[in-house]
């Protein structure tokens, strides 16, 4: 098949006019022309549009981004950096830059191939799978068309020949590109093929079937074997085929004559990682099921029971049941043709080292019933050689990223108290890290969670150092905790440093049910992100000889750091509130260049501008908030104020905010563009006051602002949204400082919530309460008048500021009853308050309508009561209900 035989001529000359046209557009500015600045309105919204910067070429002279605009789809962009040369990719995806100056992306069922040398676009439709081998330059593709079913391409980019092999119904690259291993089927025979990619004529058929078809396809972390199975057409498995490359052994594992697949009990292909090759090569580790039993008989009655003594709730059982998250999980010894079974239903939860010699396990329901978030756990290590068991922790707190193990599988990592411990696992012993290192290892970290352990990033390679993060700065630490450094010198300038994430990294890597971390060369640079206590963002480059170096760091906000290999520039994104994001690329020594600037428009609109305010609450602690001015500001006047409160928010102060109708709360740059400054203030949240803590900060702050004589203090309204808007309802309880409010998704009640089962999860919400977002530090049984202190509804009959309330009626993480209770109370009490409910919507609003709905009354809710707007008739006169027929 010929590749250029798949386009027209037109359809290639129509690309790249819109590519032409594109660039035209986007580099030549009107210079000249002064455009009189204009008020935002919301016929104007959708000319917004968020960016987000994707992949970084070889050379780095390209890189590649997406466009979303507000409900429409992503398009794919691709610029060079230095001449700002533009093409476009309408609903692109996937993209890729070659090693030869070619860009490949997905559009819909075809592929582009761009060259970024001569400007040439390729179009190949019928496409159903893509993948590119950067370590020998070959773009792989499996294409569909009615004459010739499915073929697989295989075509060399810089040599400009292919090959094609018919009848490929699925393939999977190897990690390292270096290996293609493929399925075909031919006049009802199913045949797996390995091809050397590097020697495309070196091919291996591992197996063919006329009656089984093959799934399951698993490579080994660095591509030096391969698994798969044999499965009926009825998806009944019936071998695990295993092979190791540079051996040349193939193995299967056949379930009918192996004992230990008596008693109903077959290998899974569904769990979620169902197939797992050791890093010695010599053990497969597969997810266990028992086959399905057919039962002709069926149930009287669909009663639910309901039992005090289960483990979990009848309707948490039973999406546990469902979804069958903790499978059976053993390993096979080829070599010995073994199999040893690794958990149990009794120890189900699983980590495994890198070469298998020993598992981590542990029961998530051996202290249920309990009202945690997490529940604490024994935690054995399997030597799986021996089977011998060692209880290593009892009854310890488990959280879903630690404990954990160390990349080579060495030592067992876990936080105790305020210390970080790890456990030598050859030598059974535990060791205490930090105690005597003076450095804070936990702290606020997260949202809603008073403290939590700072993190542990990864170790050093070879399991010779452990990471930890403290307050600011990195450390590494010997196992042994003789010895010890600080990487980094953050506390002395306030400036927290982190470890950059790694670019286009989705989620964490997982094996069965252990978080699987990173190891760093120390020998070699890192990327860290640094925040300032200020606010200032940036990134730095640090080695063992120099430490940190600054290359980008100031009042901005810098993040979605991208590099390719050679890592000589860094590429990311920096945005202000009033500057809209642009993408960056950055040499170590060089001055950054932009080559791209979102929403150029905005310079035609008045726009405001952020600031950061410090204060202290009560208790004499230093606080921040982040301030927004109105658009077009003009000192002479004083303006109303919107206070918008949750946690902790002064790391918004840089955050550019695109005018949209928001799922949740309003909009800051809406707000702004209707004449309001917009506060957000930190919170710090006490142990048994979470109401009282969040009115001392939000009063404290927002008379701080007061003070500076900017705003009218006879104007200022108070809005928040979930934990928000339970502070919002408990705050106008409190207080008659704030002339409106509007409390929407939040909890009212704290008894009847503590009372309340997330209707789909079937979790019960007490685990909410003694540590986490409420950190009432026990139960309402045990500290009922706290509760009671701290409870809205219990002091309802203070509130004189009119309130709006709103919930989706749908709600399934927060009651909409909770804000029926408050509704009702205010309605009985005589109270001004008007509750909206928007019926089929959540937590947050998806309906595009509901979201413009909802916008626009919060902005006429604050103009009735803070700009004097007396005319809006749902407010004065309410609304007569609109019956179906």
């Amino acid at each position: 098949m010929n590749f250029t035989k798949l386009f027209t001529k037109s359809s290639f000359v129509y690309s790249n006019l819109i590519a032409f046209n594109f660039f035209i557009l986007l580099t030549c500015p009107l210079y000249g022309q002064v455009k009189q600045k204009t008020k935002l309105t919301p016929l104007v919204y959708h000319l917004w549009h968020s960016v987000y910067l994707d992949r970084i070429s070889p050379d780095e002279n390209w890189a590649s981004y997406k466009v979303l605009y507000e409900n429409s789809k992503d398009t794919l962009f691709v610029r060079n950096i230095h001449n700002k040369l533009t093409y476009v990719f309408p609903a692109g995806g996937n993209g890729v830059f070659t090693n030869n100056n070619f860009f490949i992306c997905q559009l819909g069922n075809q592929i582009a191939i761009q060259n970024l040398k001569t400007g040439n676009r390729e179009i190949i439709s019928g496409i159903k799978k893509i993948a590119y081998s950067k370590e020998t330059d070959q773009l792989i593709v499996i294409r569909s068309s009615k004459e010739q079913g499915k073929t697989l391409i295989i075509r060399s980019l810089a040599k400009s020949d292919s090959r094609e092999i018919d009848d490929v119904t699925n393939f999977m690259l190897s990690p390292k590109g270096h290996h293609l291993l493929l399925e075909t089927k031919i006049n009802n025979t199913n045949q797996v093929t390995l091809i050397n990619l590097k020697k495309i004529n070196d091919k291996k058929q591992l197996a063919i079937d006329t009656a089984c078809q093959f799934d399951n396809f698993t490579w080994q972390k660095n591509g030096e074997a391969l698994a798969f199975v044999r499965q009926s057409t009825e998806q009944q498995i019936n071998s695990l085929v295993y092979y190791i490359i540079a051996a040349d052994k193939l193995y299967e594992l056949v379930l009918a004559s192996n004992s230990y697949f008596s008693n109903n009990l077959s290998i899974s292909g569904r769990s979620i990682t169902s197939i797992v090759i050791s890093g010695d090569l010599k053990k497969i580790a597969f997810s266990q099921q028992n086959k399905p039993i057919i039962s002709s008989s069926k149930p009287k009655s669909n009663v639910e029971v309901w039992n005090m003594n289960d483990k979990f709730t009848f309707k948490k059982a039973l999406n546990y049941s469902n979804y069958n998250l903790i499978p059976p999980v053993a390993m096979w010894l080829p070599d010995l043709d073994q199999i040893i079974q690794i958990n149990s239903d009794e120890l189900p939860d699983l980590m495994i080292t890198r070469n298998f010699e020993y598992a981590v396990l542990s029961s998530p329901t051996a202290y249920e019933p309990q009202f945690e978030q997490y529940s604490p756990r024994d935690f054995y290590i399997k030597d799986l050689k021996t089977q011998e068991k060692t209880l290593v922790l009892k009854n310890h707190p488990y959280h879903p990223i630690y404990p954990n193990l160390s990349p080579d599988g060495k030592y067992f990592v876990y936080f105790k108290e305020k210390d970080w411990w790890v456990y030598n696992i050859s030598t059974k012993t535990h060791v205490n890290l930090t105690i005597s290192l003076g450095g804070r290892f936990k702290g606020k970290t997260d949202l809603l969670v008073p403290e939590s352990a700072y993190g542990n990033p990864g170790w050093s390679t070879g399991d010779k150092e452990i990471i930890l993060y403290d307050q600011y700065d990195l450390w590494a630490i010997t196992p042994d905790g003789k010895s010890s450094r600080r990487l980094t010198k953050g506390k002395e300038l306030g400036i927290t440093y982190r470890i950059a994430n790694e670019p286009n990294k989705i989620g964490e890597n997982v094996i069965f049910s252990g978080l699987v971390v990173d190891a760093f060369d120390l020998s070699k640079n890192l990327f860290l992100h640094a925040r300032g206590n200020d606010e200032k963002t940036g990134y730095y480059r640090w080695n063992v000889k120099t430490g940190e170096q600054q290359i980008v760091y100031g009042d901005s906000r810098v993040d979605h750091l991208n590099y390719n290999g050679s890592r000589k520039k860094i590429f990311f994104s920096e945005q202000k509130f009033d500057l809209s994001p642009c993408l960056v690329a950055a040499g170590y020594s060089s001055t950054p260049t932009v080559f791209f600037e979102s929403n150029p428009h905005q310079k035609d609109y008045f726009w405001g501008k952020s600031e950061l305010i410090t204060y202290q609450n009560a208790k004499g602690v230093w606080l921040k908030g982040a301030l927004f001015y109105p658009s077009n500001y003009d000192p002479k006047i004083k303006y109303p104020m919107v206070v918008n409160i949750y946690d902790l928010q002064s790391s918004k102060l840089h955050k550019y905010e695109n005018p949209v109708y928001e799922a949740g709360s309003i909009n800051t740059s809406v707000l702004n563009s209707q004449g309001y400054f917009v506060f957000m203030p930190d919170i710090q949240l006490l142990e048994g006051n979470p109401g009282l803590s969040a009115a001392d900060c939000v009063i404290a702050g927002t008379k701080r602002v007061i003070e500076k004589g900017i705003v009218d203090s006879s104007r200022i309204g108070l809005t928040g949204h979930s934990f928000g808007g339970y502070e919002t309802a408990f705050i106008i309880t409190q207080t008659n400082l704030f002339a409106a409010a509007i409390a929407s998704g939040g909890i009212t009640d704290l008894i009847s919530f503590y009372h309340t089962i997330n209707p789909y999860t079937g979790e019960p919400d007490m685990w909410r309460f003694k540590n986490q977002q409420w950190n009432m530090g026990g139960s309402p049984y045990e500290l009922p008048e706290l509760y009671k202190a701290n409870s809205p509804i219990a002091h309802v009959q203070n509130v004189q500021t009119p309130v709006l309330l709103w919930t989706g009626k749908s709600d399934s993480q927060v009651d909409p009853h909770q804000t029926m209770e408050f509704y009702l109370a205010l309605r009985r009490l005589g109270k001004k308050g008007i509750m909206l409910q928007y019926p089929n919507e959540g937590h947050a609003l998806l309906n595009p309508d509901n979201r413009k709905d909802l916008t626009n009354r919060m902005l006429e809710w604050f103009d009735y009561y803070l700009k004097d707007k007396k005319s809006i008739a749902w407010i004065t006169k309410g609304t007569a209900p609109i019956l179906s027929n």
